[in-house]
């Protein structure tokens, strides 16, 4: 093939390229472009080479042999080296082509907190990123005590959408489709569609980065990472569901970073809570989502995770704000205006992991000022039926795992870990005076099972649930179920 014979490949090649879906999405993706160029010259610059070597050698222009004497050694010797780079150069163009149509894949890495899939985006160079996970389970009442059914419910399916203009300005995002449907159903409510988080990054640098948008707060394990492949059991820890409220995210703006190698951190001003759903149960109702929040109050979310030595992490967070959101509190007799109920949560967390051995401990702890006028409101006192809002919640759990896969197929991938985990949850800790606790909210799990991932990927679970309560019954339930992440 002569040398226009290989520009026309080399631009056949191009618009092959260009006339991909994925290659029209990319089309003003200018390293590519770049790229293409590059490759082209390149490819040229081989030919005219190689026709200058062949003339040299008297080689026919269709790589046909000589009627003359053989070529020298060496010069054979660089023909056979240009058709050589030649080939390696056309694989090139083949791998642009298919990185061009096709999604990245790579290991599951974190970045700057988040769980794997929704770190998808940090991990490409530019342009459109689509993650996300999904999880499904089947309830199995064994001890009846809250009238509870069988149930098997799809819990959820999210999809992360991120898109990287360059490299220091990305945009992440996850939707989350909850319980199949919105509509109702004869057995249930519907479900919910949902923006968990959407948030701009300016990547600056190690030690600050800039955040804005929906956050999730950096508050526990599960808040920042609840993809079903990393943490155990069909349902998140209780202590994570009702004092910490996941999935907890609120709009506002900060930075993050780390200080030295080892120590991170995150800090963000964010619109806090909104007292009117505080609960005899937690501070979950408390949440406003980013659904027309009240933005009278503010409040100061920060973390800091160490890594003191490989596989190991220790750290602790707060949450410090006001939640009166300048609304009036109190019942038809009793008048009060605007309160502060200014809110402080505290919590600290460490974990193990190594040579399949999984050890996590979280304990928090909440305190709430103006708890007997918020006990007093109206609306509020409705909800609880007639039931405190406590001062003090306090909650901890510990868990453990092994992976005992290893110990059956040396050699496999596959990973198999029994578990265990002790929750203790008081959200009725100290109540106002005149109030009694209910002790209905003083409760004991005790929950274990096995967690099955033939690739890190996908899981399967089975976990059974024993709660006790300091008064009154609660029921023991099997859940069969399983999740995915993309």
């Amino acid at each position: 093939m002569n040398v226009t014979g290989y520009r026309a490949l080399a631009l056949v090649c191009a618009a092959i390229l260009l006339a991909t879906p994925a290659g029209q999405a990319v089309a003003d993706n200018d390293a590519a472009r770049r790229r293409v160029e590059e490759l082209e010259r390149q490819q040229q610059q081989f030919n005219r080479e190689l026709q200058q070597l062949r003339r040299q050698l008297d080689i026919p222009p269709d790589g046909s042999q000589p009627t003359a004497a053989p070529a020298p050694t060496q010069e054979g010797e660089r023909v056979e080296e240009v058709e050589r780079r030649q080939s390696i150069l056309a694989s090139e163009v083949d791998r642009l082509r298919e990185l061009l149509v096709l999604p990245e894949t790579g290991e599951l890495k974190q970045y700057y907190g988040l769980a794997p899939a929704a770190s998808r985006v940090y991990g490409i160079k530019r342009g459109l990123s689509i993650g996300g996970y999904g999880e499904t389970n089947f309830k199995l009442v064994v001890k009846d005590g809250d009238g509870e059914k069988n149930e098997f419910d799809f819990v959820r399916f999210v999809m992360y959408v991120g898109y990287k203009y360059n490299d220091w300005i990305v945009l992440n995002s996850e939707i989350e489709f909850e319980h199949a449907t919105t509509s109702s159903t004869v057995s249930s409510g519907g479900g919910s569609v949902s923006l968990e988080f959407a948030t701009l990054d300016f990547l600056l640098h190690e030690h600050a980065n800039a955040r804005g948008g929906l956050i999730l707060m950096p508050v526990g394990f599960v808040n920042l990472v609840h993809e079903p492949p990393f943490y155990f059991g069909n349902t998140r820890p209780p202590v994570e569901i009702a004092i910490i409220p996941t999935t907890w995210r609120e709009p506002g703006f900060g930075l993050y970073g780390n200080i030295l190698p080892d120590l991170d951190y995150q800090m963000y001003g964010v619109v806090s809570f909104n007292a009117k759903g505080y609960r005899n149960t937690g501070l979950r109702n408390a949440r406003q989502q980013g659904n027309r929040d009240l933005a009278d109050d503010w409040a100061f979310v920060g973390r800091l995770d160490y890594d003191p030595i490989p596989s190991t992490v220790v750290g602790g967070s707060m949450f410090l704000g006001n939640a009166g959101q300048d609304q009036d509190f109190g019942n038809d007799t009793i008048g009060f205006e605007g309160i502060g109920a200014f809110t402080q949560l505290y919590e600290v967390h460490a974990q193990f992991q190594s040579h399949g051995v999984h050890l996590r401990a979280l304990g928090t702890a909440v305190h709430i000022d103006d708890a007997l006028r918020l006990s007093q409101d109206a609306q509020i006192s409705k909800a609880t039926g007639g039931e405190p809002i406590a001062k003090d919640m306090l909650g901890a759990y510990i868990e453990l795992a092994y992976d005992v896969m290893p110990l059956i197929l040396p050699d496999t991938t596959h990973y198999l870990a029994p578990w265990f985990r002790y929750s203790w949850l008081d959200t009725q800790n100290n109540v106002p005076s005149g109030y009694s606790p209910d002790l209905r909210q003083r409760q004991d799990f005790y929950e274990f099972g096995l967690q099955y991932k033939p690739i890190p990927e996908v899981v399967l679970k089975a976990d059974y649930h024993i709660q006790d309560r300091a008064s009154g019954t609660a029921p023991d339930v099997l859940r069969l179920g399983g999740g995915f992440i993309f």
